[in-house]
């Protein structure tokens, strides 16, 4: 899995947040297990 530079990965047990800010090779852990990706949040529109 690569990691790619903006997404964040939350761990389902502790619920720790994590920002990627330098992509590379290889996978988040926490808690012995892989942190799962975050969905992007919806922003209000400007209109």
């Amino acid at each position: 899995m690569t990691n790619q530079l903006g997404k964040r990965f939350q761990c389902e047990k502790c619920g720790t947040e994590v920002l990627c800010i330098k992509p590379g090779d290889g996978g988040v852990e926490c808690c012995g297990a892989a942190m799962e990706l975050m969905q992007p949040k919806v922003l209000p529109s400007a209109d």
